[in-house]
């Protein structure tokens, strides 16, 4: 696996480092209650809160004295102004909200603000000068209702979730204002608050290849995306071409979004047009057409070397849902269509190497499915609102496959649910699929995936919040050919961290357990979690799990995340790799912005073949 790094990481955990010091020997700094959620959605605990400002103001007082005490103060405490006391508690906001339900909406109005404080330091002053605030237009786009519309408590939230969805939102608020003057109608203020989204980016490949890039998230302002990379041989710094990606995330009103990249990195380059629009209502329609032509250097793991391939592709789908007030559930109907064609790629044969085989699929998709939104924190973030998805989807996928050597039926069904419980959050899935020939009624490719996840209530010791993680993934083939793509190793969602050495077979178990310390510096704005992790896994060709290869990685890390700033979470990794027979080759130590913690989503996509990977 090729490694890579964040260039604003160095930079950052710098800036960390020499704040640090300062802020521990201070003790944890608590921010103020939070002026940006209303009243009527605001989870508080009086004693803490005024503990905290009690804290806040006493620091504040006495670096107030002196000119660089006070610049220190300024600099370091710019945290983010939620209220992280009362934190882990999931909220059923539609509940909130459900008073208003079936009243006409009357008038809208959209409050922005912008990344920082307006009366904060001179930097978080310089930097709002500097950024673009989104734009009124974008942001009612956005919207999944308008005025005359009458009020659904779901449907609110579900938009809110939206909003909050988007890179250039740091966080969304909806305050629902009766009709002084008509007590059938409401009036609704949508109040958001802008992330920072001009960063950096780079990497460190393999042979020598580097790339440095820039992109900005919100150009003027419109919520548009363009990012801009440059590759160069770290070696002799000759050139190795250019990237382009844009996207536009809201086309026209539509819910469509757009996405274009082009572009070349030494032998790989890249033509990737994509237009496609989701689920986004219970009774709705999704819509989608992509086409990419690709060439790119590829790992084939069991020869344990790499294949240049260059293959176009072009997808089409389509399906509508509609929901039943009686089962509340959406009855839905999804179908797609793709083709692919690879001109550049290693020896094929009817069972060598079918991911590259010329194929056209039809698929179609069946089945119900519910999604609920709650709100809580210190899930993903490190403490600003999340919205976390609750439901369940059942589904079942037909299909025919004109292969370059072989025709195929392919069914599927699969099964995916999660709820929040009394011992925490556990969400579970179950994937089957298969191919069947036709001729003789033999199954081929077929493959199982079971995936189990779990992560508890948040836990308060002291001042700090913990959280423990778990998850147990089982995937197993049979009936696979040879080539890429039909064996199995650990990867990067299914997998050890750190580990450094090549695993393959067609039978796979993996246990990740992580537990997650959520303190309350925030040096220059910035959370810090502190994390353990350990990691099982058996892998090999045994029918028989137990009886593959045993690896295991342990470890400890930090992570960084200022929740307004639009980069990813900064993390830093220790741990070692252990085998049957020792310690195995690893990354003892790894910065990156890489996070494995995954959101769950129960809406149906469209209809795809059970993935052995």
């Amino acid at each position: 696996m090729d490694p890579r790094f964040r260039i604003y990481v160095l930079a950052l955990t710098l800036l960390f480092l020499a704040a640090a010091a300062r802020v521990f020997a201070a003790g944890p700094v608590a921010p103020p209650p939070d002026r940006f959620t209303p009243d009527s959605a605001r989870i508080t605990n009086h004693e803490a809160s005024e503990r905290n400002r009690r804290l806040y103001d006493s620091i504040e007082s006495k670096t107030s004295r002196r000119a660089v005490p006070r610049a220190l103060y300024n600099m370091l405490f710019v945290g983010s102004k939620r209220d992280t006391s009362a934190s882990g508690r999931v909220t059923d906001e539609a509940e909130l909200l459900r008073p208003y339900e079936g009243k006409t909406i009357g008038y809208i109005t959209i409050e922005r603000h912008q990344v920082f404080d307006e009366n904060g330091s001179w930097l978080e002053r310089s930097g709002n000068k500097f950024h673009a605030l989104t734009r009124d237009r974008v942001i009612r786009r956005d919207l999944l209702f308008s005025s005359g519309d009458p009020f659904d408590p779901e449907l609110a939230v579900r938009n809110k979730q939206l909003l909050r969805s988007r890179s250039y939102i740091a966080d969304v608020d909806l305050r629902v204002l009766p009709d002084p003057d008509d007590s059938t109608r409401v009036n609704l203020v949508i109040v958001t608050r802008d992330s920072w989204t001009i960063s950096a980016d780079g990497a460190l490949h393999s042979e020598g290849r580097t790339m440095v890039g820039l992109y900005d998230a919100n150009i003027f302002g419109t919520g548009n995306r363009l990012k801009v990379m440059t590759n160069f041989d770290r070696n002799d710094f000759s050139y190795g071409g250019n990237m382009v990606e844009y996207e536009i995330p809201n086309v026209l009103g539509t819910f469509f979004t757009a996405n274009c990249a082009a572009g070349r990195d030494f032998y790989n380059s890249t033509l990737d047009l994509r237009l496609q629009k989701e689920f986004l209502r219970p009774t709705d329609y999704e819509a989608g057409v992509t086409y990419s032509n690709i060439k790119e250097k590829i790992h084939m793991i069991e020869l344990d070397s790499s294949e240049l391939v260059k293959q176009r592709n072009f997808d089409l789908w389509g399906g509508y849902s509609h929901f039943f007030r009686g089962i509340e559930s959406s009855l839905y109907v999804t179908g797609r269509y793709n083709n692919r064609r690879v001109s550049l790629r290693p020896p094929v044969s009817p069972d060598l190497n079918p991911a590259f085989h010329d194929q056209d699929v039809m698929l179609f998709s069946t089945g119900l499915y519910r999604e609920k939104f709650y709100s809580a924190n210190m899930f993903y973030g490190f403490g600003v609102r999340e919205y976390l998805a609750t439901g369940y989807k059942a589904e079942l996928t037909s299909g025919y496959s004109w292969g370059e050597f072989h025709d195929g039926i392919y069914l599927g069904l699969s099964y995916q649910a999660g709820a929040f419980q009394s011992i925490g959050y556990i969400m579970g899935n179950f994937s089957l699929g298969s191919y069947i020939d036709p001729d003789n009624g033999m199954w081929r490719r077929s493959a199982v995936d079971v995936d189990l996840r779990w992560f508890s209530n948040l836990l308060s010791v002291r001042r700090s919040r913990i959280r423990q993680f778990l998850s147990l993934n089982y995937t197993q083939g049979w009936n696979r050919g040879r080539g890429n793509d039909e064996s199995i190793r650990f990867t990067t969602s299914n997998g050890l961290q750190m580990l450094d050495e090549y695993f393959i077979g067609t039978n796979r178990m993996v246990l990740n357990t992580e537990t997650v310390f959520f303190t309350p510096y925030q040096p220059l704005g910035f959370r810090i979690a502190l994390f353990g992790f350990a990691d099982f896994g058996l892998i090999g060709y045994s029918s028989n799990i137990f009886r593959n290869d045993f690896v295991s990685t342990i470890g400890v890390g930090a992570r960084l995340r200022n929740e307004r700033l639009v980069f990813n979470t900064v993390q830093i990794q220790l741990g070692v790799a252990l085998g049957k027979k020792g310690l195995l080759a690893c990354d003892y130590f790894d910065l990156s912005n890489y996070t494995r913690l995954e959101q769950y989503r129960y809406r149906p996509t469209r209809p795809e073949i059970v993935p052995f990977e």
